[in-house]
């Protein structure tokens, strides 16, 4: 089970998008990509077999997993991630506050 998954929420902790929030796009090994987050410039060529026009692509690269943290809604930070096992299911839950992540106040 991972502690970041696909479609939560996250904080950026380190580079140069330090501070801003994003939602997860993929986690591949230890990389997340991050919607919005860390965008570089690719030059491409065009492939008129595939109708793809050239030109500089804006691409959302992927960061490592250390470098962004789960945002907690209820302190308004990204926080660190524990497990826990409620109703003999593992969850996961905020190691600040003992919440269950993603559940419905």
């Amino acid at each position: 089970m991972r502690k970041i998954r696909k479609d939560d929420e996250v904080v950026v902790l380190a580079g140069r998008d330090k501070g801003r929030r994003g939602t997860v796009l993929s986690v591949k090994g230890d990389r997340v990509t991050v919607e919005g987050i860390n965008i570089a410039k690719k030059h491409v060529r065009p492939n008129p077999m595939t109708g793809e026009q050239g030109g500089i692509v804006d691409k959302t690269m992927p960061l490592h997993i250390s470098n962004v943290a789960l945002y907690n809604p209820e302190t308004g930070k990204g926080e660190r991630v524990g497990f826990d096992v409620v109703d003999g299911r593992k969850v996961r839950v905020f190691r600040s506050t003992g919440k269950v992540v993603g559940a419905k106040a």
